[in-house]
């Protein structure tokens, strides 16, 4: 097998690698929110969406939650319109509404994005780094090792500051209201409280992140030595990066199936004022679940999700191995 040269995490700074991530972050979220943009508005036009009512959204980079806030047509995502498909949806919406509209609601969800895909990446290469130099580690489970503890951390830290962000979207609070709205949250309920819903994300992210990493690390080995790379390409980071978040996609359905659950019930329940019912435990979810729409009810949505997850992961991992390539041959020239 032919052997990769050293990482360019070799050649690169933190910094570097913080704006790299950065880069890749922006770009896969420019590309990939007008698709949702469009998927959302074309479900709203079958199925239109009742005020307090949940919908997931993404930018390519991170789901939300969005709760319908009234039952006008003033929202982004209930602007009327008559749509066939995607492509007569995106057409009909440029010409009527300008061509920012495929970005609607970008920003809020970019201000998440970013500092979760920040902490993610550049740990991850802290990590492989640390990990690869211990002399009794074995190179293959590195990237799963580093991939789990990296979507941990960035989880962690990432998962009160989301729960802030859509308290703020649907009940329009002022900072100092919310300053009081968490304050007695935390005050009933303790500090943890903040955490809500941090565990059916990480039963959904940390095993996507293991195999995800796992299988870009050895995609993307052996199409270097198919080629006779000695570094990989944009175009070998693109393909390793769509295959392996296709794999870790499917493999995690399920997860992402009970995370969306939780999630819309909890926001729901506190929009619509219906009390929530005590069995929300991840497993009792995913039975409620089986019971109901039987196993296949656990991959339910898997094609829209493979439509999203492949080109995101595949756009934000080429874009970033790119960028640390750029800066790594930029080091070279200034030594």
């Amino acid at each position: 097998m032919v052997e990769l040269s050293h990482s360019n995490l070799d050649k690169t700074t933190v910094i570097q690698q913080i704006i790299s991530s950065c880069f890749g972050a922006i770009i896969t979220s420019l590309i990939v929110t007008p698709l949702d943009v469009i998927k959302t508005r074309l479900q709203a036009q079958s199925n239109p969406f009742a005020k307090g009512k949940c919908f997931v959204y993404s930018n390519g980079r991170m789901d939300h939650i969005c709760v319908c806030e009234n039952g006008n047509s003033k929202a982004w995502y209930k602007k009327p319109g008559h749509f066939k498909g995607t492509l007569d949806a995106s057409v009909k919406i440029i010409q009527r509404e300008g061509i920012k509209s495929l970005w609607s609601g970008l920003p809020p969800t970019l201000i998440m994005a970013l500092p979760s895909t920040v902490i993610y990446f550049t740990c991850y290469d802290q990590l492989s780094e640390a990990l690869k130099s211990r002399p009794d580690m074995d190179d293959e489970y590195v990237p799963i090792l580093a991939g789990s503890l990296s979507r941990f951390g960035s989880v962690t830290v990432v998962s009160p500051l989301d729960l802030i962000r859509t308290r703020m979207q649907y009940r329009k609070l002022s900072y100092k209201q919310l300053y009081t709205c968490i304050s007695s949250k935390v005050a009933t309920d303790g500090w943890l409280s903040l955490w809500g819903g941090w565990s059916s994300t990480l039963l959904r992210d940390i095993p996507f992140s293991a195999m995800y990493w796992s299988n870009y690390e050895t995609f993307k080995k052996m199409l270097c030595k198919e080629v006779g790379a000695q570094e990989p390409t944009f175009l070998i980071a693109f393909t390793s990066g769509a295959a392996s978040g296709s794999i870790a996609a499917v493999l995690t359905q399920p997860f992402d199936v009970v995370k969306t659950h939780r999630q819309t019930g909890l926001w729901e329940s506190e929009t619509l004022k219906i009390p929530q019912r005590h069995c929300t435990s991840t497993w009792a979810v995913m039975r409620k679940i089986v019971t109901k729409n039987g196993i296949t009810g656990l991959f339910a949505g898997m094609t829209p999700r493979l439509f999203k997850v492949a080109p995101a992961c595949a756009i934000m991992i080429s874009t970033y191995e790119y960028g640390k390539s750029f800066f790594s041959h930029l080091n070279e020239k200034t030594d």
